[in-house]
């Protein structure tokens, strides 16, 4: 048994929406079909997600949503109208968002996670549609009766381990299960939604409740590529990692698959595949427990922008107990989330993301550092891009950081900080915005120039 989900640029639009329909019917163990919300049909469009939030965000305010309402439902009548569906479809569309709409918004944060959560569950429902117009038969399947239940945090539900032992009954019904993805239900019988690009989430679950053999992630490109083809052209397939590998990868900016999706399945021990709707015939890239190491100690390397640092010095700060921890509680007296601690004996830098720190904040952040930890040093430096080389041959190749390191210093990139992951299958760099690009393709050519992934 297969559970397969479908990112939202494979539902679009009817083209797509009829790819998928061959894709699931090719194998007859693809059992449970997992849905996202439209996404965008060309660059400049938008995806009914967003139109949602925006959508809520008007009623929020006590304003008229009435020409984003309608955009919301003519994406829907656009795919509707192409797949020849009854327009019985799009009128329960319709009054569905209407309800959710004309909801309680008493408390802002639950209301718009019941907004956001139509997009996938009112798609779910058109794609079973057009399943049963095929003469097939397809059910779609609600959340809340099919026992996904999360934990009431909007925006960032977490789902409850109970959850797994009701959705095994799934197993029993016949046909194909249409099961929309993001969102479950809180014990309370409320709507929750994952984090942005929570489908993934969804698949991986109920991969884990159902006791699938594989988990099939469809989206719109041939494989995990070992760097982003946006800085290094034409860069290698993966076509086997790690969970972990992953894990590391999505993390640091690889967007094909959810960061946190891979959890229910690598718990229960499921691959997952990684496949293109556009080109099923592709051999994608398949994640799992274990692999052999044949392609040297990298798989892959992922970058992201909009980092900072707060850099703090104080001669003897390792003998001071207790310094990491008030140092960290500082932050979150303000709400501020760290990525990463790189240390020395006499110094420590908190990496966080810019967005989180106003010029105002950095001053008060300083001010209490200084003040109440009384450090020698302070700065606070903005502009910094993230760079992982992730492998798990790094735990039997010597010599990685020093190849990485010199490939650096060769293309003339000034490395700010240098952290070695405890798990010994990553290492991140932290450059300069500007030399990002050129950070990357040097650590490609030092690693993959000449390697088969």
């Amino acid at each position: 048994m297969k559970v397969i989900k479908f990112g939202g640029s494979s539902l679009a639009s009817g083209k797509q929406i009829e790819k998928v329909f061959r894709i699931v019917n090719l194998d007859p163990e693809r059992k449970v079909v997992v849905v996202s919300a439209p996404g965008k049909r060309y660059s400049d469009d938008q995806k009914v997600t967003d139109l949602l939030i925006e959508c809520a965000e008007q009623c929020l305010l006590n304003r008229d949503p009435k020409v984003t309402f309608e955009a919301v439902i003519e994406r829907y009548s656009s795919i509707a109208e192409e797949l020849a569906l009854p327009n019985q479809v799009i009128k329960e569309i319709e009054h569905d968002l209407s309800e959710r709409l004309n909801g309680d918004r008493s408390k802002p944060d639950r209301f718009m996670d019941l907004v956001k959560a139509s997009g996938e569950d009112n798609n779910a429902k058109l794609v079973a549609a057009y399943f049963r117009k095929q003469g097939i038969e397809a059910h779609y399947i609600d959340p809340g009766e099919a026992g996904l239940l999360v934990s009431d945090e909007p925006g960032n539900a977490q789902v409850l381990e109970e959850s797994y032992g009701r959705l095994y009954s799934l197993r029993e019904r016949s046909g194909i299960l249409i099961f929309p993805g993001f969102f479950g239900y809180s014990k309370d019988g409320e709507v929750f939604t994952f984090s942005r690009s929570g489908s993934d989430i969804t698949g991986s679950i109920l991969a884990n409740g159902l006791k699938a053999d594989l988990y099939e992630n469809f989206t719109d490109v041939d494989a995990v590529y070992s760097v982003n083809p946006f800085i290094v052209e034409r860069p290698k397939e993966i076509k086997e990692l790690t969970y972990r590998e992953m894990r590391e990868l999505s993390y640091a900016g690889f967007t094909v698959l959810h960061d946190e999706a891979l959890v229910p399945a690598f718990r229960a021990g499921i691959p997952v595949q990684i496949k293109n709707t556009n080109n099923p015939s592709a051999p994608g890239t398949k994640i799992v427990y274990e692999r052999d190491n044949t392609n040297g100690p990298a798989i892959g390397i992922a970058s992201d922008q909009g980092f900072c640092s707060i850099y703090v010095s104080k001669y003897l700060m390792n003998r001071e107990i207790g310094f990491g921890r008030k140092l960290l509680s500082i932050l979150e007296e303000y709400g501020l989330s760290y990525e990463h601690t790189p240390s020395g004996i006499d110094d420590v830098s908190i990496i966080l993301r810019e967005n989180q720190l106003s010029s105002e904040l950095e001053i008060e952040i300083k001010h209490r550092i200084i003040t109440e930890l009384h450090a020698d040093e302070v700065k606070i430096e903005r502009g910094l891009a993230l760079i992982m080389v992730v492998g798990e041959g790094m735990r039997r190749n010597v010599g990685t950081m020093a190849r990485a390191s010199k490939a650096l210093a060769k293309a003339k990139v000034n490395i700010e900080m240098i952290n070695q992951g405890s798990s010994e299958v990553s290492m991140m760099f932290g450059v300069k915005e500007v030399e990002e690009k050129k950070a990357v393709q040097a650590l490609y050519d030092e690693f993959f120039a000449a390697v088969t992934v």
